[in-house]
């Protein structure tokens, strides 16, 4: 059963799993970074009414599993998102950020990956949806 949250005129469940990967997918994080991110991003979403359910990575790349609030531009999210953890990560771990970045070269790759995620399979929603008439409906 999906756990749905509530707010002001609306009940929702969104889910996203999200993928930021380094420039040039140099092998930059430690686990130390990767925690410190961790606080990062859940601080950066709680001010945006959403939740931080999950999050790893490995020295290139870091996953989030988002539990978003729908009054949020996703596109928006994910740059606050990056400019956020970029700033912390270079300020505390200056040095070892200077060993694979010079000058202002970003931290995060341009792209990223966003997929939805939980609830039921489309099939089944797309099933539903199609017998919510159930000839309740005249035609």
């Amino acid at each position: 059963m999906t756990k749905l949250n509530k707010g002001s005129h609306v009940v929702y469940s969104i889910h996203l799993h999200i993928v930021f990967v380094t420039k040039y997918r140099r092998k930059v994080f430690t686990e130390a970074m990767i925690e410190d991110m961790k606080g990062v991003f859940s601080r950066v979403l709680e001010a945006n009414k959403s939740k931080l359910s999950d999050c790893n990575g490995e020295p290139d790349h870091v996953h989030l599993l988002v539990d978003l609030h729908p009054d949020n531009k996703i596109s928006d999210l994910v740059a606050s998102l990056k400019s956020a953890s970029s700033r912390v990560i270079r300020e505390k771990y200056k040095s070892d950020i200077d060993k694979h970045y010079w000058g202002k070269a970003k931290l995060w790759h341009d792209s990223k990956c966003i997929v939805s995620c939980g609830g039921a399979p489309l099939e089944k929603v797309k099933q539903y949806i199609q017998g919510q008439s159930g000839g309740r409906l005249s035609k």
